[in-house]
């Protein structure tokens, strides 16, 4: 695109190039310093949500990004509005989320502002790639930069705007360039017919996909079928393959007994855009003594990284299993799959399907029966938003989602109090589902001021704190007796009464009675969000923390 714009300053000359060059939402809280080019990006089209907290801007976008076509924005006033977003920041980092951090800096002779920090370093001591617009001549190329590479090379990056170079006067005239096409990358000859043949010599192959192979789903399914393989995905990807008769769901921590027995007892592991590491293989006990394990991955420095690997692949992962399809040109395997091994599967594959005693008390829920009812109560087509903590195997495991897009797991960095915000970044990203917000109530403290933004916005969210007065992880981690637990439990909050202060509709849960006013919700017409609060019993530390604290 060119463009002439008489008037035009550096700050709005940013904001268009990145509404050309195609951004899909921006969020953030405005100052002075980012006043200009946020306004920017709203004149040339970019749809705005504000924030009440720059954390909450972060994740809000880190979300949005991993569940839609195009990247998120987020922008923040220089210095402490950057550093209020650094954990979203860091969250987006590393998970390697295509995320682009607008922020205002200091001008460069302003040596004594308060404001003043070094946003570069900042930028990079938490993963991410630090920009920034030089000068009015080099703006549009510096702002290209930085969306190529976050777009790109799947990278979240930080382009510093200094005030004195925004109010500069944009050139007479510009040109956005159109990026090249994106090339995919294909698996060397050699690397794919050794992938070939494991797969072709395999009785009972695994394949588990992870963030990676997120738009490969389609071509590693249809592999799986001609393998015999069975399909599992690493949290991150929960969701790929749902509706497929041979899926195990999540392999980890998550996994149900039958899920973990099955990957257990494979012979050959193909983890597709998959770390493959020791939360989704369970430090390694996943992985049996006679398994061969491959890893394809479109980064060199990704293979074997985790784990020692067999075989690594540097391809793209739709690429890959598109080619050993067609490579393999014997009949196709059984392998794994069987009639009696579906039926299994259907019956016990889920922690829906599995039976456990009740721990529900007169005041409180067992949070497995919460779960599994909410289940089937709430509308199929939803999004899950998960925050850290004690609870979060509970959703993860028992609120099923349609696909790929369903699901939002912003747990790289494992800090928590994102989940709010995750869940108002996931439902811009995906309008026509119900959002469902899973929390503990530590966690929805944390990041309790982004309700008024999800009342504000009119977002149908389901709010779901799973409530044990707690940070339930400490409490259960720490259990050796005498132990002083005075530090992480607190005294029965009315969180439904809070939610109601924010103009959202509430309702406390201790029993499936309770869970009634659920229903007339989901009847309609659903025009506010609603907060459960559910008082949940003590699980005694749920089943997947004890492999969450291997190690630590």
């Amino acid at each position: 695109m060119s463009s002439t714009a008489a008037g035009f300053t550096v700050a709005q000359l940013v904001g268009a190039t990145l509404a050309e060059l195609g951004v899909g939402h921006a969020f953030g809280v405005v100052g002075s310093g980012n006043f200009a080019v946020t306004n920017a990006l709203i004149a040339a089209g970019v749809p705005f949500v504000a924030a009440r907290h720059e954390g909450g801007a972060a994740t809000m976008a880190d979300a949005y990004s991993r569940l839609s076509a195009l990247p998120a924005v987020v922008t923040t006033h220089q210095g402490c509005g950057l550093t209020n977003a650094v954990t979203g920041i860091g969250e987006a980092a590393k998970s390697r989320t295509p995320l682009i951090v607008l922020t205002a800096d200091t001008a460069g002779a302003a040596v004594r502002s308060n404001f003043r920090i070094d946003q570069d370093a900042l930028a990079r001591s938490v993963g991410a790639v630090a920009e920034r617009v030089h000068s009015a001549a080099s703006a549009v190329a510096d702002t290209v930069r930085a969306y190529r590479t976050a777009v790109r090379e799947r990278r979240t990056v930080v382009l510093s705007l200094p005030l004195d170079v925004q109010e500069q006067a944009a050139p007479q005239s510009w040109a956005v360039p159109l990026l090249p096409p994106i090339q995919r990358v294909h698996p060397d000859a050699g690397a794919l017919a050794s992938l070939v043949a494991l797969l072709e010599q395999a009785q009972r192959p695994v394949f588990v996909a992870g963030r990676g192979a997120r738009d490969a789903g389609p071509q590693i399914a249809a592999l799986a079928e001609r393998t015999g393989a069975l399909v599992a995905t690493s949290a991150v990807a929960n969701g790929l393959f749902e509706g497929n008769p041979f899926s195990l769901g999540i392999s980890g921590g998550f996994s149900c007994p039958l899920t973990a027995e099955l990957i257990a007892g494979a012979d050959l592991i193909v983890g597709w855009g998959c770390a493959l590491n020791m939360w989704t293989m369970r430090h390694g006990s996943l992985i049996g003594a006679d398994a061969t394990v491959v890893q394809v991955d479109v980064e060199d420095a990704a293979l074997g990284a985790n784990r020692p690997i067999d075989l690594g692949v540097l391809g793209d992962c739709r690429e890959t299993a598109a080619a050993a399809a067609v490579a393999a040109v014997g009949p196709a395997r059984a392998g794994y799959h069987s009639d009696e091994l579906r039926e299994r599967i259907a019956a016990h594959g889920r922690w829906n399907d599995v039976a456990f005693d009740d721990l529900s008390t007169e005041t409180a829920i067992d949070p497995r029966l919460l779960s599994r009812e909410l289940d089937a109560i709430l509308p199929r087509e939803r999004t899950v938003s998960v925050d850290s903590g004690n609870f979060m195997g509970y959703p993860s495991a028992y609120l099923r989602v349609p696909d790929e897009f369903g699901f939002n797991f912003t747990q790289a960095f494992q800090s928590i109090g994102l989940g709010l915000a995750t869940a108002i970044g996931t439902a811009l990203a995906q309008p026509d589902r119900i959002p469902v917000a899973a929390l503990g109530d530590g966690g929805f403290l944390m990041g309790i001021s982004e309700l008024e933004t999800v009342v504000r916005l009119g977002l149908p969210m389901v709010l779901v704190v799973y409530n044990d007065s707690a940070y339930g992880a400490e409490v259960h981690h720490f259990d050796a007796p005498g132990t002083d637990h005075s530090a992480v439990t607190f005294p029965d909050t009315d969180i439904a009464a809070v939610a109601r202060g924010y103009g959202a509709e509430a309702v406390t849960v201790r029993s499936v009675a309770d869970l009634d006013a659920v229903r007339t919700w989901v009847a309609g017409p659903r025009n506010r969000p609603l907060l459960i609060d559910a008082k949940v019993s003590s699980d005694g530390g749920a089943w997947w923390l004890a492999e969450a604290f291997k190690g630590h």
